[in-house]
């Protein structure tokens, strides 16, 4: 696995990077958000108003990984 991810799709604070392993993908979901000291960071979880653009990161990354998958066989 590289240390970048080979594409990354992002709705509000929400990203979905796509990460490739030897013809594999695997894709991480996060959520940005800024401390109390007002730095940035990221977690894994989800309030109720993240889940649409969740779901929506998660559908642009299945149809990207798709057609990648299709154009090597």
């Amino acid at each position: 696995m590289s240390n970048q991810p080979v594409n990354k799709f992002k709705l509000g604070l929400i990203t979905a990077a796509i990460w490739e392993n030897n013809g594999f993908y695997s894709v991480e979901i996060s959520r940005s958000y800024k401390n109390d000291a007002g730095d940035w960071r990221s977690t894994n979880s989800f309030s109720h108003s993240d889940l649409l653009n969740v779901s929506k990161c998660a559908e642009r990354a299945e149809t990207w990984i798709g057609r990648r998958v299709n154009q090597a066989q």
